[in-house]
């Protein structure tokens, strides 16, 4: 009799502990409906392009359960998009698609109170690359050239960018107050609208990223002057960097997945898990190429370092151009 019992004891215990293994991984996050998958950005652009195609690339290659559902949501320069991940209803099934405004907006916008250090630090995708465009019948083929015909202009010279005090706006602020230009920035909501203004000569001139404007180049439309990169771009190595032309300048723009704030630690770890097979994908690897991508994956404490060290930079260079105080 007291063997039986010892032995059902036994049993019951081996039970207890399987089922609590068992419980173990059933609690390892997974999506169990359809994923938020915010663009901080317009239809066309880069930041779109992106969030599209690493859309396609999980379905394609079958890595979550459930579907990412893209939305866009321009406004404000990303206020919007910050603002709807903000008050999520279910940061675990909320994530965003995020370029420099995630840093500026809300130096710009205090109201808002959002602190970008309460995101998740999903994943860094890459960095992206920024070239001087004009439309092939200005007849600027140089950069000292368009330095001479964007000054005698003056203000009539209209550069287009997407959004206001973001990074096409900085980029055009340095130019501006580094060669006594008075360019006129006229801001739109996406990068793809900028690059299809200056093939139809309604903008004189941008500093799209080569994602947005390369149909327009292969057309023979636009025509790069100069590239905001420490070193020339394979895609253009005709193109000289700035640098090469005297300007201490180069700027960058993060293309980064970034969790809701709340997001618990599982499904931060399951997103982070997600992108880094993306990142690793043939599709991606080749689309980093092919765009003039830069920069390797970074998740967790790295990711979070990189934002602080990148808000302050921008603190700065909003401060010296007069955006905030």
């Amino acid at each position: 009799m007291a063997i039986t019992k010892r032995l059902l004891l036994g049993l019951v215990g081996a039970s207890a502990m399987t089922a609590s293994l068992f419980g173990g991984v059933a609690q390892a996050f997974e999506p169990n409906k359809p994923i938020n998958f915010i663009i901080m950005a317009g239809k066309g652009g880069g930041a779109d392009k992106m969030a599209r195609l690493m859309q396609a690339i999980i379905e394609k290659e079958k890595l979550a359960p459930r579907p990412l559902v893209p939305t866009n949501k321009s406004g404000g320069s990303g206020a919007e998009a910050l603002t709807a991940a903000k008050g999520a209803n279910d940061p675990d099934h909320t994530i965003m698609v995020t370029l420099n405004s995630f840093f500026t907006t809300p130096l710009r916008q205090p109201g808002l109170d959002v602190d970008i250090m309460k995101f998740a630090p999903v994943g860094r995708m890459a960095e992206d690359t920024f070239l001087l465009w004009v439309h092939k019948d200005s007849g600027i083929t140089t950069f000292e050239q368009y330095l001479e015909k964007a000054k005698a202009d003056g203000s009539k010279w209209v550069m287009g960018g997407t959004g206001k005090n973001s990074e096409d706006n900085i980029i055009t602020d340095y130019l501006n107050n580094q060669y006594g230009l008075s360019m006129k920035y006229i801001p739109y909501k996406g990068g793809g609208a900028v690059a299809k203004q200056v093939a139809g000569k309604q903008l004189n001139s941008s500093v799209n990223n080569p994602s947005e404007a390369l149909g327009f180049f292969e057309s023979g439309d636009m025509v790069p002057l100069v590239a905001f990169t420490d070193e020339r771009l394979p895609m253009f190595p005709d193109v000289p960097t700035l640098k090469e032309k005297g300007g201490d300048f180069s700027y960058f723009m993060q293309r980064a997945v970034v969790g809701a704030p709340g997001m618990s630690e599982e499904a931060a770890t399951y997103y982070t898990g997600l992108f880094d097979k993306v990142y690793k994908s043939a599709d991606w690897q080749k689309y980093k190429k092919d765009k003039s991508l830069m920069g390797d994956f970074m998740a967790g404490g790295d990711l979070k370092s990189y934002w602080e060290t990148q808000r302050d930079r921008h603190q700065t260079i909003l401060k010296a151009s007069g955006a905030i105080k």
